[in-house]
């Protein structure tokens, strides 16, 4: 598990590339046969992957922590964006196809990857945060999330948000998390750009050719900074930071919030022309 610390508005506007990188940029979440998790200090989320392989992979506690096992103060939710897999908790098992998502509350001690083929193996996206109530185990398909079409072609963001973890959906302690598909021929997220200084947020993009990159818009709407992505890599993104992206291609990204409040509409509006 990495540990990254918090960095003020006037220390990002001074970032080089590298630096900004350094914080905020999550590169190899993703590995065969392991669990990793990045711990960041803003709301205490910590984002994390699992690509169960060659063998079933179990969610351990981490010395940070100062938990018996993870989930003891935390909850988290899960998203696959890989092949077939199960979800194991505490004896219960959930199929989960991709874009499937399961959500795991406080008090859930024992978890387990696993994927149905190991040609084809799930890739678990993971997001946890501490939680002050325990809620239950929930397995929702994409279906399940009420998929909403947003945006025009006109605009370059046409696209369909599937929302999972929320006030209106699978309950949580503070817990919201979802994953947007854009369509073929749209590139931009989150245009108009939005901030919630009540709420951190971090996204995990995927289904990114190869080829293609993502430029990933961050900072205040102000003092904007922007980093490059490919395919299965994350941001964090502060409270008051913008978090908005254009491909060179079509993509999906997971996005996910944790901080005062459930409120998935709970956000400031920044007017294009006000961005610099």
């Amino acid at each position: 598990m990495q540990i990254r610390f918090e960095s003020s508005r006037k220390e990002v506007s001074q970032m080089d590339t590298a630096t900004l990188r350094e914080n905020f940029l999550i590169e190899n979440i993703f590995q065969n046969d392991q669990i990793n998790f990045v711990y960041t200090h803003y709301d205490r989320v910590m984002i994390g992957g699992a690509i169960p392989m060659t063998a079933p992979l179990t969610l351990e506690t981490y010395g940070p922590l100062k938990a018996e096992y993870f989930l003891e103060r935390r909850e988290i939710g899960i998203i696959n964006i890989g092949g077939k897999g199960q979800v194991q908790a505490d004896g219960a098992t959930f199929e989960i196809s991709k874009l499937g998502c399961v959500y795991l509350g406080k008090g859930t001690k024992e978890v387990v990857f696993s994927s149905e083929n190991q040609s084809d193996p799930a890739v678990f996206y993971l997001l946890s945060s501490p939680a002050h109530q325990s809620f239950p185990a929930t397995l929702y398909t994409k279906e399940d999330a009420a998929p909403t079409t947003m945006g025009s072609m006109e605009t370059s963001n046409h696209r369909t948000i599937y929302k999972y973890i929320h006030a209106g959906g699978i309950q949580s302690a503070q817990l919201v998390m979802g994953l947007t598909v854009l369509q073929t021929g749209s590139v931009w997220n989150t245009m108009p750009a939005h901030v919630h200084d009540r709420r951190m947020e971090a996204y995990c993009y995927f289904d990114v050719p190869a080829s293609q990159r993502i430029l990933h818009l961050m900072g205040e709407p102000t003092e904007t900074r922007h980093l490059w992505l490919s395919d299965r890599q994350a941001i964090i993104s502060p409270p008051w930071s913008i978090h908005s992206g254009c491909g060179t291609s079509s993509y999906s990204f997971i996005w996910g919030m944790a901080g005062e409040n459930r409120d998935y509409t709970d956000m400031d509006a920044v007017a294009i022309t006000d961005l610099r």
